[in-house]
């Protein structure tokens, strides 16, 4: 069931970002029920829409119209009706139009009602095999290359695994650039995300560069998931490896031992651990 209240609500609703199948149940039943379907691409969503045989009134919204969209959207949620807004492919607001018109909402009083679904991001990070417990979301990176260059130039430092979007178009050059600047750091590629020539390649930016380039011309849209920076030994404070130190020592771990846990576990050299435990 919708909502209910006296003004109306906005519901932002995941689409698939290709299997059509990837939607909830939730979502086909609402996209049933609200008043206005506020989409990215009309053409993409009634084929979605055709698909499940859901009749309710599209309008557009995307980049080119939504200052003038937003007004007209708000006033029919003023009106007590449902809207639910839409992208091409995937999550509203991630990379994706809908965010100026959540935040009109918002600002209007309209509740906001998230429905979770597919989205490129999550779908990257769910088979990267990095470290995901600090992400970091670029989005699509700068179309001049040396802007391109300056923003992955700062992940030389960062520990957090990155997301980022590239156009086919543009992602030998980006790979080319990571492999100049973070050689080291492995990258996951994901191209054509759960589509019938869905694509994943792993490896260093150059690696990838290779394999992608052997292909030939580059179709459909690139995800790219890049491994965070190493630790720094410098990053740990030597207070934090005395603590550890000595909980192992007083948990009858003998020190040999006790050095290898730690500096395993701290990811720092032994050494530094052994020059510790001398100072006890």
């Amino acid at each position: 069931m919708l909502v209910a209240g006296s003004a109306g609500v906005l519901y932002v609703v995941a689409t698939p970002i290709g299997n059509l199948e990837d939607i909830s149940l939730r979502a086909l039943r609402l996209l049933g029920e609200v008043n206005l379907i506020a989409a990215e691409d009309t053409r993409r969503t009634r084929k979605l829409l055709a698909r499940y045989e859901i009749h309710t009134e599209v309008t557009p919204y995307h980049e080119a119209n939504r200052e003038r969209a937003t007004p007209a959207l708000m006033a029919r949620l003023a009106q007590g009706q449902s809207i639910a807004v839409v992208t091409d492919a995937g999550t509203p607001g991630v990379s994706d139009p809908g965010c100026e018109l959540v935040r009109a909402a918002r600002e209007g009083g309209v509740p906001v009602v998230p429905v979770p679904g597919a989205s490129a991001l999550t779908a990257g990070l769910s088979v990267c095999g990095f470290d995901t417990r600090r992400v970091r979301v670029l989005g699509f990176l700068p179309k001049r290359k040396s802007e391109r260059r300056r923003e992955i130039g700062y992940l030389a430092d960062d520990g957090s695994t990155v997301v980022l979007f590239e156009a086919p178009s543009r992602v030998l050059d980006t790979l080319e650039i990571m492999a100049q600047l973070v050689p080291d750091r492995r990258v996951v590629l994901l191209r054509e995300l759960t589509k019938r020539f869905e694509q994943t390649l792993c490896g260093t930016a150059l690696e990838v560069h290779s394999a992608l380039s052997a292909q030939g011309q580059v179709l459909g849209e690139v995800t790219l998931v890049i491994e965070g920076a190493p630790p720094s030994d410098a990053d740990v404070p030597n207070d934090v490896i005395r603590g550890a130190l000595i909980r192992a020592l007083r948990a009858g771990v003998g020190k040999p031992a006790a050095i290898a846990a730690v500096a395993a576990v701290l990811e720092v050299p032994k050494s530094r651990v052994y020059d510790t435990a001398l100072d006890l």
